[in-house]
């Protein structure tokens, strides 16, 4: 598994350097508004934003490959760390309402700030052998993965619109630059965390610590950068109510509460009155939450065979960039293949591997160079996925009424993964406590189920939707706007 591991990373990197090549001679540029390039305000404040946000996602990154490994050297059994995990996950739903109004309560940059302080701690708690501190250390990491996705874009799109007064236009360039960063800091943070606990011999622990650093460095960029910035443009932020300071908080308080309350409730009305939506929140909650479980099996599965978890790690997200490369050359001028195709493929290839893990996991005949290649088979298809379903969200929901909508689709997606996460815990309970291959097992094959589910959906939704013209890609634009 050692050199199976090794030419898998080398297979992949050569793979996506093949595929960017290749779309960037094959897709025209995108069609962004020229000052967009040439305006060196803009340029500066993109680069500052950046500058923070990449700090955080590197941050996030570097906790992922050895999570389940540090629990297990600390002698946790499955069905404990299963419910660390339900932890995690539920904070997630938790947080997210206080995630969506604290921004207009405490600022937008106090509020990342919050995040670096947050997420540093629950690193902290990874020193703890103490099964309560590191429930309390996964209850932090929800917050601060709610605050990730929510305060640093709240933030930047304040500024951007209000204090710079640039057009709404130039915002998605931004965010597309941070998402083509993001796949290569993935795999970068495997490979890091990889030498620190393997190579160097630190331990599990070590990328853990290494991401507090990495927090403090992305705190001081907000606090004397983005400072900086704030005190050079308009101080929307620190605004205060005609009524005085005192009155400020509590306005904004029920501010943020009556705007989120509302967002939920148009959310809700516009779910239940479009099936193309339902039908697409189903996709999204049966897809994302067996990628949850996924996060939670996939070392379990492998460390067993001693593969290096890192490079394994890199390999996961170096199949997950191969996957959006593709999905980007598909969508091209050349090929236009439509959203939905690839939808209904990446399903497809999901199920798939989830069929070749039920028999390659198989109680006291593992193969695990079968389950290595469905996991990557697995990214894969995420890779795939997440363009298409972010393009199809983009034109069947109003953007007016979708971040409500989207909070909706977030319940039924944790509900799924804390249920087969619990059921796990269930099953290897019920065997004493030991550990379950028939259980790791026969959740790969509800995830199966799911996936079949899933794809019929999708199938649904374009039956549904056959001459619907804003599911379909415009032939002569090519690439989709994801």
């Amino acid at each position: 598994m050692l050199v199976t591991a090794y030419l898998a990373i080398l297979v992949l990197l050569a793979l996506c350097v093949g595929l960017e090549l290749t779309a960037r001679r094959l897709t025209p540029p995108q069609p962004t508004p020229s000052a967009v390039g040439t305006n060196p305000a803009f340029r500066r404040f993109q680069t500052l934003f950046l500058r923070g946000y990449l700090l955080a996602l590197w941050s996030d990154w570097l906790q992922g490959p050895y999570l389940y490994k540090l629990y297990r050297h600390y002698s946790f059994l499955e069905s404990q760390i299963a419910i660390l995990y339900v932890v995690g996950l539920a904070s997630c739903v938790l947080f997210a309402p206080v995630a969506g109004w604290l921004p207009q309560v405490l600022g937008r940059r106090q509020t990342c700030l919050l995040f670096c302080i947050a997420y540093s701690a629950c690193c902290l708690t990874k020193l703890s052998r103490d099964y309560f501190v590191l429930i309390v250390g996964r209850m932090l990491g929800g917050l601060s993965t709610s605050l990730l996705s929510t305060a640093f874009e709240a933030w930047y799109v304040h500024r951007h619109v209000n204090a710079h007064d640039f057009p709404k236009e130039w915002i998605p360039s931004t965010f597309t630059k941070a998402a083509s960063w993001n796949h290569g800091l993935a795999v970068g943070a495997g490979l890091v965390a990889n030498m620190l606990a393997e190579w160097l011999h630190l331990g599990p622990v070590a990328p853990f610590l290494l991401a507090v650093p990495c927090l403090g460095a992305c705190g001081w960029v907000v606090l004397t950068d983005w400072g900086m910035e704030e005190k050079g443009g308009l101080e929307g932020d620190n605004k205060t109510s005609l009524l005085g300071p005192s009155a400020s908080v509590p306005l904004a308080r029920a501010s943020a509460r009556a705007r989120f309350w509302r967002s939920c409730q148009e959310g809700l009305r516009c779910l239940l009155s479009d099936r193309r939506v339902m039908l697409l929140g189903g996709v999204q909650a049966l897809f994302e939450s067996v990628l949850y479980i996924f996060v939670f099996l996939w070392t379990p599965v492998l460390d067993p065979h001693g593969p290096p978890l890192g490079i394994v790690f890199s390999c996961l997200m170096a199949a997950s960039m191969a996957g959006s490369l593709l999905y980007r050359l598909a969508t091209s001028t050349r090929y236009r293949l439509q959203p939905g195709h690839l939808l209904c493929f990446s399903m497809l290839l999901a199920f798939f591997s989830f069929f070749m893990l039920i028999f390659s996991t198989a109680p006291g005949q593992p193969r695990p160079r079968e389950s290595l290649l469905a996991f990557l088979l697995l990214e894969l298809a995420s890779g795939l996925y997440f363009p298409a379903v972010s393009f199809l969200q983009g034109r069947v929901i109003p953007e007016e009424k979708r971040a409500g909508v989207l909070a909706w689709f977030r319940l039924p997606l944790h509900l799924l993964a804390c249920l087969g996460l619990l059921a796990l815990h269930g099953e290897v309970s019920g065997t004493g406590g030991g550990e379950s291959g028939s259980g790791t097992r026969n959740m790969f094959g509800g995830c199966a189920v799911m996936m079949l589910a899933a794809l019929l959906a999708v199938v649904s939704l374009f039956t549904l939707g056959r001459n619907d013209v804003d599911l379909r890609l415009e032939g002569p634009k090519g690439e989709g706007e994801i």
